[in-house]
């Protein structure tokens, strides 16, 4: 797993937005199963909730493939993974993700710029 995706999700499993959002870009678009979130604070707001209803999660990636590579772009496919506790009751699932980091001029940092989430 190359670094920009590995950080992003080293830094979802500490269930901290604060240390998730070193990693995305400032007008940043998810579309998590058909719902779009936009902008540091709506997304903030989605990760937090999501913490706060599944308890314990952990979310990993398999089956990354880099479909494009250059100087200011990086863009891949993966299956993501997730389990934790919703209710006290163990679950588990997966889907697929299209992650779109870019490389700020300012940092030189890659941030994710866009991730689309779908079953």
């Amino acid at each position: 797993m190359k670094d920009p995706l590995k950080q992003y999700i080293d830094a979802t499993n500490t269930h901290n937005f604060d240390e998730v959002e070193k990693y995305v870009h400032k007008d940043a678009v998810y579309i998590f199963s058909g719902k779009v979130v936009s902008g540091i604070e709506d997304i903030r707001a989605y990760f937090e909730k999501t913490w706060s209803q599944i308890k314990d999660e952990k979310y990993w990636a398999t089956d990354v493939s880099w479909i494009h590579e250059d100087e200011n772009t990086m863009i891949c496919l993966y299956q993501y993974n997730f389990n934790g506790y919703l209710d006290g009751k163990f679950i588990e699932g997966s889907g697929r993700a299209t992650n779109i980091f870019t490389k700020c001029a300012t940092t030189n940092e890659w941030k994710l710029i866009h991730e689309h989430l779908s079953k």
